[in-house]
């Protein structure tokens, strides 16, 4: 059976792209829409400016993971690998993408790419990540930034 490594959600939401690409740039608000629930706080890392910056999550059960940023285009992509501290990412990938419709309107894009991982322990995790997942960071994140 082929196994589905890449995964996805997407939206409209009626917020500018700015307003959406802060949300999730700024990884101290990142807790807030996480739809796995596995976030806990940002451990004080700034707001995420290029491909290359690395910030810090702590997760909700305690572990710290180092987030490298690979892919940054200011208010239409963000994606990274997680990593442990001091180690090369593991193999999977989260990425955002924003495209705007018109001034107040947004289609966003949550993806879950788990094609490079090959830690057994991280691929039981990665199977349990579901679509319904990724929507439910969608939403959250849609509902922010419309009360913005």
């Amino acid at each position: 059976m082929d196994e589905q490594r890449i995964i996805s959600a997407s939206a409209t939401v009626d917020a500018p792209a700015e307003t959406i690409f802060e949300l999730i740039a700024d990884p101290a608000r990142q807790p807030e829409w996480d739809g796995n629930n596995n976030l806990s706080t940002a451990d004080s890392s700034p707001r995420v400016t290029a491909a290359g910056d690395v910030f810090n999550m702590v997760l909700t059960n305690g572990k710290v993971r180092h987030n490298h940023v690979v892919e940054f285009a200011q208010n239409e992509v963000i994606a990274w690998k997680p990593a442990d501290v001091d180690q090369p990412p593991a193999g999977h990938l989260w990425r955002w993408e924003l495209e705007r419709l018109d001034e107040a309107r947004t289609t966003v894009t949550h993806t879950y790419d788990w094609t490079q991982l090959e830690d057994e322990q991280r691929l039981q995790r990665a199977r349990r990540t579901t679509p319904q997942m990724l929507a439910a960071s969608v939403e959250r994140l849609r509902q922010l930034a419309e009360d913005a």
